[in-house]
């Protein structure tokens, strides 16, 4: 999976789980949904591998699923964009990124997004109760290079294009049109991590619609993977998703927590995958659990 190009940063990406993702995925797929899509990480994957005629993207933060529309349909102008904010920060990092933080909360410009997400401390896109992106810029680097990032970016669009399709709304208007030869991908980035008291994220999730979705999915034969809840050494992130949807929940260990080594502590990291009977059958698994790494 290190091969694999990815030019969005995100905090949260599924990069260490795709290889394990894409174990439940038969070679059958008509069409991979994923419609909190955040850094694309799994589609990325699933279209390395093949394992999908199309795939179908979406994301609720407008200003990023137009990030992902401009990399699969004009990668080397989203490079130059970058490459040009990139370089303007030479003189003063720090005041430069929140003249560019300030610029992109006027005119939500996809390619300042994605500065700003490598330029942001741990990659983590932060909104404030104005919906404004508020984080901070991380002190210890300027992010990614510009030689890099186009790869990145020219190497995700040559992987997206031609089988893909971006949308921007609603993550159950994003797979409406979803059948039984399809699979949904869907990674809530907001479980379990922010509710009333700590509104990072510019939407919050509906525990209770989002279970009523599911429910309707899989009453119509849809097969999906989920990731929801998790942990990390003794504390646990959000409630897990109901016994009544029949999902066989998987516990994958992550490997060390980054936050716990920079506290100074020693954590573990434990992520919930939930998957269709169908696609466990598919996958001859028997097993409940799988490691991604060094515990």
């Amino acid at each position: 999976m290190s091969e694999i190009p990815h030019p969005i940063p995100y905090q949260g990406s599924k990069r260490k789980l795709a290889p394990i993702i894409l174990e439940y995925l038969p070679d059958d797929v008509e069409t991979l949904f994923e419609p909190f899509c955040g850094s694309a990480a799994v589609s990325l994957a699933v279209a390395r591998a093949s394992k999908a005629k199309c795939i179908e993207l979406n994301d609720s933060l407008d200003s990023l699923a137009k990030l992902w529309m401009n990399i699969v349909d004009q990668p080397t102008s989203v490079a130059d964009d970058y490459e040009k904010i990139w370089h303007g920060q030479k003189d003063d990092p720090r005041a430069y990124y929140d003249v560019v933080r300030d610029e992109f909360n006027r005119d939500r410009d996809p390619s300042k997004l994605l500065f700003l997400l490598a330029r942001c401390v741990k990659n983590a896109v932060r909104f404030n109760s104005s919906g404004d992106f508020n984080q901070s810029p991380d002190k210890r680097r300027t992010g990614t290079r510009p030689e890099r990032m186009r790869q990145n970016i020219i190497g995700a669009a040559t992987l997206l294009k031609g089988r893909s399709r971006v949308t921007s709304g609603d993550y159950a208007a994003a797979f409406s049109a979803a059948t039984a030869r399809d699979v949904i991908y869907m990674d809530p980035p907001y479980q379990g991590t922010s509710g009333e008291r700590d509104q990072r994220y510019h939407q919050q999730l509906d525990r209770t619609r989002f279970v009523d979705d599911l429910d309707r999915l899989l009453v119509r034969g849809v097969r999906v993977i989920i990731s929801f809840d998790g942990r990390c050494g003794d504390r646990t992130y959000g409630p897990e998703l109901p016994a009544s949807l029949g999902l066989t929940k998987l516990e994958i260990h992550a490997g060390r927590s980054s936050q716990a080594t920079l506290n100074g502590e020693e954590a573990d990291t434990v992520e919930s995958l939930y998957v269709s009977p169908k696609l466990l059958r598919s996958a001859g698994v028997a097993h409940r659990s799988r490691s991604t790494g060094r515990r």
